[in-house]
């Protein structure tokens, strides 16, 4: 049995797995776990004559780096398994049959991610906390996500927010923008932005000026906003609030009596056209 370290993210699983196919190595003898883990099985290693690392399809690579931000730690092992089937096996054309369990497996996992990281483009709220000496505006903010996904979604941050310093601190590492250079940190356990500030009150005013009580369908919005979300976005905290009084609200706009109908503007061409006789067919 083979005990491998597949690392933090994507390359270095991609470069454990690579040695693994090169020994030839099947997916039944390999356990993933990180060296640190202590693991339940005692694993020796039994290096084998290396053979050439087969060229994989694009789109599994695509798939392989989504998978790998996945919180679960499983994924390390199914991707190897898909790897073995598509390099080893020579199943080009596995990852477009869906009813198979391991690719119902990945996409599904792939899928998560993808939502996890609209989620924090979505629902990622910076509170400015000063300035450089450089005149830089600086921004921190606290996101919670499920999967490992900092990384990825960062560069959406980085281009919509290159001129200003900023930090996004989550459990599952954190992402710098400082200087116009980036860089990514270890996660951190709990919020360390302090109290809400001014910035929070801005969303909320925003948030209360384009609430519409006629369209509130709560179910809806937790369905693309999750309550989980909620503690951490300043204008959350009047979505009960606005939702309790939306009725009242409603029946309020239902009740106003109907407001006279305006007068067409005086217009020569528009009275031109109504003095035009009309055409007999």
């Amino acid at each position: 049995m083979r005990c491998v370290d597949p690392g933090d993210d994507f390359d270095s699983w991609r470069q454990a797995a690579r040695g693994l196919l090169a020994e030839g190595v099947p997916p039944g003898e390999v356990i993933w776990e990180p060296r640190d883990g202590g693991g339940l099985f005692e694993c020796h290693e039994a290096p084998r004559e290396a053979r050439p690392v087969p060229v994989v399809p694009p789109v599994f690579l695509e798939l392989a780096r989504n998978v790998a931000c996945h919180a679960d730690p499983r994924r390390w092992g199914l991707l190897y398994r898909l790897l073995w089937r598509v390099a080893v096996l020579g199943n080009r054309g596995l990852l477009e049959i869906a009813s198979d369990p391991d690719v119902m497996k990945a996409r599904t996992m792939e899928k998560n991610v993808r939502r996890e990281i609209h989620k924090m483009h979505a629902f990622v709220r910076f509170r400015k906390t000063g300035e450089t000496e450089e005149g830089r505006e600086r921004f921190v903010a606290w996101f919670e996500p499920e999967h490992h996904i900092v990384g990825v979604a960062s560069p959406f941050f980085r281009k919509r927010f290159a001129n200003m310093d900023w930090s996004i601190f989550t459990p599952k590492g954190c992402a710098h923008w400082i200087g116009g250079e980036f860089r990514l940190g270890p996660g951190v356990a709990a919020d360390p932005c302090g109290d809400a500030d001014a910035l929070e009150e801005i969303w909320r005013t925003y948030y209360r000026s384009i609430f519409n009580p006629a369209r509130l369908k709560l179910k809806a919005m937790q369905s693309e906003m999750p309550k989980r979300y909620w503690k951490n976005l300043p204008e959350a905290g009047l979505i009960e609030e606005l939702s309790r009084g939306s009725t009242t609200r409603v029946e309020g706009m239902l009740a106003e009596p109907a407001r006279e109908v305006r007068p067409l503007p005086k217009n020569a061409y528009l009275e031109s056209l109504r003095k035009l006789p009309e055409s007999g067919g």
